[in-house]
């Protein structure tokens, strides 16, 4: 099983958890973690899985004046240019290999509130015509630039595990060894 993990992060939260997401799928195969302004404009390596995350702003992914914001509250991380919505509408669409899975990290004390980075993404991703590998996930913050709340770098490998076993079932499926 191969996959690649793209995410996005300006306070350093959501790259704990792809972090976490890596250590997970790493238990079942070959697994690269990029931060998305490093990220290749093509993905011309064949992958079984492509993994996306970032953090929710305003109810979707992050846009510019989102990222200007977070970095007027303290934010060290990222740029203000390229997020996951920016990477993301320079993939080629069409038919694609690779499953994506996609997630998030949110404000615990918002958790209800509609919307999600990772829900949009995964919108964006089916539109690109990949298949989508699992319901997109969010992973809880104490407050925008808190701490991630206990448990959740755990939930996130358990998440990354059942990911990768995922992958390395389909991926032998079709002959992969």
């Amino acid at each position: 099983m191969k996959a690649l993990v793209v995410y996005e992060s300006l306070f350093g939260n959501t790259e704990q958890v792809a972090l976490a997401i890596t250590s997970g799928l790493s238990k079942h195969g070959e697994v690269e973690l990029i931060e998305v302004m490093d990220a290749p404009a093509v993905i011309t390596e064949t992958l079984d899985l492509l993994v996306l995350g970032g953090p929710t702003h305003a109810f979707s992914m992050t846009r510019p004046s989102t990222r200007e914001d977070a970095f007027r509250q303290g934010a060290t991380q990222g740029s203000t240019t390229v997020g996951l919505r920016e990477w993301l509408e320079h993939l080629p669409k069409g038919s694609h290999s690779e499953l994506v899975a996609t997630f998030d990290t949110r404000v615990a004390k918002v958790r209800h509130l509609p919307g999600s980075a990772a829900k949009g993404a995964a919108k964006v991703a089916l539109k690109l015509g990949y298949e989508v590998a699992a319901p997109a996930e969010s992973f809880y913050v104490e407050d925008v630039s808190g701490q991630i709340l206990e448990g959740e770098l755990g939930r996130a490998q358990a998440w990354g595990e059942r990911l990768g076993a995922q992958a390395a079932v389909r991926a032998v499926g079709r002959g992969v060894p």
